[in-house]
């Protein structure tokens, strides 16, 4: 497994049996998306951040909302969430557990209220999160880790903060390390991953360098 961030909450993970694309965005967030293969693309919030599909190539399924899905011998699980806002008045967002041969994958969108019990036993612990850190309409750092602390992963990538070019007003990176404790890192230009590369039982904190050009 291979995991890269194109930048805000778009990543794609890179599998022998399948490759996904999760939150493609439109030019217009400031950032420019690399070129994109895959044959899938997840869907967390129907807004140009994260529902740019046009920008991938190649792709056969696309799924945008809660469900149970299998492509390949993957199974995605659309776990139905919301963005930040006044109770009723919320817009849905949609968190996606990918679970590949020996590895499972948590991709949060554009989550702006932390989960209920019934979200989190769906998550099941997943060996990889990805968190929204930014606060504004999602989540902010302290509620990030609250969420972390709940469903308990192997490794926390947060996406979704402030960047180089990108047009959204998002609190940084240092506000969340700061929260979670973890110290200043070298970003990685993607996380190749294999189960037993997940052993020990401390959370840790992975970075990743964005594959996304400012605009």
């Amino acid at each position: 497994m291979e995991i890269f961030w194109y930048g805000l909450a778009c990543f794609r993970f890179k599998s022998r049996q399948l490759t996904i694309i999760a939150d493609p965005y439109a030019p217009e967030v400031g950032l420019t998306m690399p070129a994109a293969r895959a044959q899938v693309v997840t869907v967390s919030h129907n807004v140009p951040g994260h529902n740019y599909v046009k920008a991938v190539k190649g792709y056969e399924h696309v799924f945008n909302g809660p469900g149970e899905y299998e492509v390949n011998g993957v199974f995605i699980t659309g776990v139905a969430s919301y963005h930040r806002g006044a109770p009723g008045e919320r817009e849905r967002n949609t968190a996606f557990l990918y679970e590949f041969n020996d590895l499972s994958i948590g991709h949060l969108g554009d989550l702006g209220e932390t989960m209920d019990r019934k979200q989190i036993e769906t998550f099941n612990s997943p060996d990889v999160l990805i968190v929204p850190i930014g606060g504004g309409d999602i989540l902010d750092a302290a509620k990030a880790v609250e969420i972390i602390t709940e469903l308990e992963p192997r490794i926390v990538i947060p996406m979704h903060y402030a960047q180089p070019g990108l047009k959204l007003s998002l609190d940084p990176l240092e506000k969340f390390l700061k929260e979670m404790g973890a110290e200043a890192m070298a970003p990685l230009p993607s996380l190749k991953l294999r189960k037993a590369d997940l052993a020990g039982e401390e959370t840790r904190v992975i970075l990743l360098e964005s594959q996304g050009n400012p605009s």
